[in-house]
């Protein structure tokens, strides 16, 4: 096992590790922006060091200041976390030269998998159902629209190199398919520096579930169980339960078997998810994340494993103890994404100072942050406050849990979206379960007035 870990990260994953690391009797090493100082990870790391300004450019995404830090300390391994380096082929491929072992997949894996037409060939050679669309890059507005129509509309134009919902237009008509591919490439190539784009049937109301995996170095993949993340606002989630409420269990079998072999052919590694849209009881192959999702809490409190935990095992050189007979999914989880954000106003960022803060307890309630009282929500970073899981033998019972949880959570100074968070666990829809990645579109009553007018 490692002696020493830098994460290469901030904020509540940044805290989720070390804490891990500290169970596993790993030393720490935390990594900070000038903005950052105060920050919980900063103050409880082992060795804390300053990789620049509070700008990402300068500091977090400083591929050297990072790997200095890991030299100074003398850290063998770096933790990505999620987001900022954590699916950056190219920093996982320089940890590699000098050294340092990258805690995730290979960068191989991970440049197969981050190029979405490569993965979406890949996926369709191995046998795991994909969605009918280009076979690649779209090169041509002539090729697009032989396509189009062969799929029907409506379609997808999607970037190849996107995430987080960027450069993804939906395609009504023929005559608005040149204007999409457009606004695509160009939003493809100021957020990813990448303008390739390609085309998929748009699915009607699916659902967005997903499979965790595990990965080790000799040939093991467990899957445990999905999540379903549908509950999504401009393709950014907002809510996600485990188990996915529709799920059966020939079903569920069916799309762990279709994950396992998404990771096998492309040879893959440590924690990743493979993530699906559902339509009834077919299910195509969407994206693969090569990293720890935001959402791993609530697999971790219905099957019991702690992912970051196995992560670092795994980058160690550990075979998994863990088979596929062995996962058993217990209860059900939920969890809520509690942002510094004011729904009134469009869910603008609202960063400021908290003033007070009372988080909710007591047995299955489970928050994971890195903010305190006094602590200054920054206006460079994303504005998470916490993720709220509420973990119980039922649904149903989860759902109650969330509810008076939502109800006790007080954050003064800064606005949130608690309230917004509340209307969407009181919806009788979302109570039973009916919802898909559309839902939120079109019940605007759940959003703020201000929003819609």
């Amino acid at each position: 096992m490692f002696q020493k870990v830098l994460i290469a990260n901030r904020g509540e994953i940044a805290v989720r590790i070390i804490r891990a690391c500290r169970e596993l009797g790993i030393r720490t090493v935390a990594v900070f922006s000038e903005a950052d100082r105060s920050a919980l990870h900063a103050q409880i790391a082992d060795e804390a060091i300053c990789i620049g300004p509070a700008r990402t450019a300068d500091s977090y995404l400083n591929i050297k200041a990072i790997l200095a830090a890991c030299e100074l300390t003398g850290a063998e391994a770096i933790h990505p976390g999620f987001g900022f380096l954590s699916e950056n082929a190219s920093f996982a491929r320089t940890c590699q030269k000098c050294g340092v072992t990258f805690i995730g997949p290979t960068p191989e894996a991970m440049e197969m998998m981050g190029d979405k037409a490569t993965a979406k060939m890949t996926m369709k050679n191995a046998g795991v159902p994909v969605v009918p669309g280009s076979d690649g890059l779209i090169k041509t507005l002539a090729q697009a629209k032989i396509i189009a129509e062969e799929v029907g509309y409506p379609v997808m134009v999607k970037a190849s190199a996107g995430g987080g919902g960027r450069g993804i237009r939906k395609v009504d008509r023929p005559e608005d398919l040149e204007a999409a591919i457009t606004a695509a490439r160009q939003e493809a190539s100021s957020f990813f520096g990448d303008d390739g784009v390609y085309l998929e049937k748009f699915i009607v109301n699916p659902r967005h579930v997903e499979i965790q995996l595990l990965a080790d170095n000799y040939g093991h993949v467990v899957a445990l169980g999905e999540r379903d993340c549908s509950l999504q606002r401009r393709n950014q989630k907002v809510l996600e339960e485990s188990p996915c409420p529709v799920m059966t269990p020939s079903l569920r079998k069916a799309m762990e078997e279709a994950a396992v072999r998404a990771a096998r052919a492309c040879g893959y590694r440590n924690a990743g998810t493979v993530e699906f849209l559902l339509s009834g009881k077919d299910f195509y192959f969407m994206e693969m994340n090569t990293r720890i999702q935001v959402e791993h809490p609530i697999t971790e409190m219905v099957t019991g494993v702690d992912l970051v935990k196995s992560q670092l095992r795994i980058a160690a050189g550990l075979p998994l103890e863990l088979r596929q007979e062995d996962v058993m999914l217990t209860g059900h989880a939920i969890e809520c994404r509690i942002n510094a954000e004011n729904p009134s106003e469009g869910f603008r960022p609202s960063p400021g100072e908290i003033q007070a803060l009372h988080m909710p307890g007591g047995p299955g309630i489970r928050i994971d942050s890195a903010v305190y009282q006094g602590y200054e929500i920054s206006p460079y970073y994303d504005s998470m406050i916490a993720k709220l899981i509420a973990y119980a033998p039922t649904r149903e019972e989860a759902f109650m849990k969330m509810k008076w949880a939502l109800a006790e959570f007080l954050v003064a100074g800064v606005d949130t979206n608690i309230d917004f968070q509340l209307n969407l666990i009181r919806d009788p829809d979302v109570e039973a379960g009916r919802y898909d990645i559309g839902f939120l579109g079109r019940n605007s009553h759940l959003i703020p007035k201000k929003e819609r007018d």
